[in-house]
């Protein structure tokens, strides 16, 4: 596969992940606590994939480098407020488990880019 078709079959999958996102937060308790920590996922969540395909559009390595520690950030940002939702018992573990990881995956495959970005400059 080239790196080409990695990018998109990757951008495909951080797409997938977004609307994942948009549905979990749909789904939260109608709760004033849920709003507040919903609202911050979906934003963090929905900007993985936003940002990856700038990354994938970069104009030099150190653009790329930049844009995917953005990437990164808010993947990490994303894992942080659904670890949150579920620690304040807003949403039971077993229904955002398959979320988590997935979260955690992205965040792993986009670390991993950025550290090869950062020894290939």
């Amino acid at each position: 596969m080239s790196r080409v078709e990695r990018a998109r079959e990757l951008q495909d999958r951080a797409k997938k992940f977004a609307l994942r996102i948009i549905r979990a937060f749909a789904r939260l308790p109608k709760s004033e606590e849920a709003r507040v920590l919903g609202r911050q996922f979906l934003r963090s969540g929905t900007s993985v994939a936003a940002n990856y395909r700038a990354a994938c559009r970069a104009r030099s390595a150190a653009d790329f480098i930049s844009k995917i520690s953005v990437v990164t950030e808010e993947a990490d940002e994303t894992l942080f407020w659904l670890e949150l939702v579920v620690e304040a018992k807003l949403v039971r573990a077993e229904t955002l488990a398959p979320l988590i990881a997935e979260c955690g995956e992205l965040l792993r495959i986009f670390s991993a880019s950025l550290a090869t970005a950062k020894a290939n400059r």
